[in-house]
């Protein structure tokens, strides 16, 4: 039986999962859950079967491959056991402490200061939040991420690393929310645009199979609209 990978039907926290198993070239199946409509955004459709799926600490997104008998959940743990299995993580000490430092570094900051700070339920007024992440925290943040990059392929080096795949994630978001945000860091536009063409990426970023939005959930202040808008269209 095909490994099957559990998560909303949203990019979220399923979509570098999903690009990693498209570089992997597993075959894997998804079970996607929907949301019901505002405003109540009922959950029933992930809640009736969460204690059914005999997962240790039940929650999305979830993973199970039954021929390694594995049975996971967590997304920074599924993304680390596809490392592990797929050749995807740090060889060296330098790699492994790069690897490390910007795992939590670009996920705390994209989390606090992104998604909860300004797209989940700012305690400003979006377009206050909006302008001060456009304004300042963004800029910031890519300018980190460009400088730590610096000249190197990958942002552990010269081999492809699971964090590139969450890295990428966090950009492509970015852009999405402030089109041409990194416009001005050609070696992130060159990381952006090199990791696309990857294989299993690149075919997967070009099917119907991929989602493009939304990406997040439908009661986010931006990204979970039924149709594409960038944050500076939101009245």
């Amino acid at each position: 039986m095909a490994p099957c990978l559990g998560y909303w039907d949203i990019r979220g926290l399923g979509q570098p999962i999903r690009l990693l198993l498209e570089h992997a070239a597993v075959k894997y199946e998804e079970k996607q859950y929907s949301l019901g409509p505002a405003p109540d955004y009922d959950r029933s459709a992930w809640l009736n079967e969460k204690f059914t799926l005999g997962l240790d600490l039940p929650n999305l997104p979830w993973y199970k491959d039954e021929e390694s008998g594995v049975n996971m959940t967590q997304y920074a743990a599924i993304m680390r056991h596809l490392a592990r299995k797929h050749g995807l993580i740090a060889s060296t000490e330098e790699a492994s402490v790069r690897q490390d430092m910007i795992d939590q570094h670009a996920n705390q900051t994209h989390w606090n200061q992104f998604i909860l700070g300004v797209c989940y339920f700012p305690n400003v007024p979006f377009a206050e939040a909006r302008k001060n992440y456009i304004d300042t925290v963004q800029p910031q943040f890519l300018r980190e991420l460009s400088d730590f990059l610096g000249e190197r392929k990958w942002f552990t080096g010269d081999q492809l690393n699971f964090v590139d795949f969450m890295i990428y994630e966090i950009l492509d978001v970015n852009q999405l929310f402030k089109p041409g945000c990194f416009d001005n860091l050609p070696n992130l536009k060159a990381f952006h645009s090199r990791f696309q063409k990857i294989s299993g990426v690149k075919e997967y970023l070009q099917s119907d199979k991929c989602i493009k939005w939304p990406a997040f959930s439908k009661y986010f202040l931006w990204g979970g609209s039924a149709t594409y808008c960038s944050a500076e269209e939101i009245k």
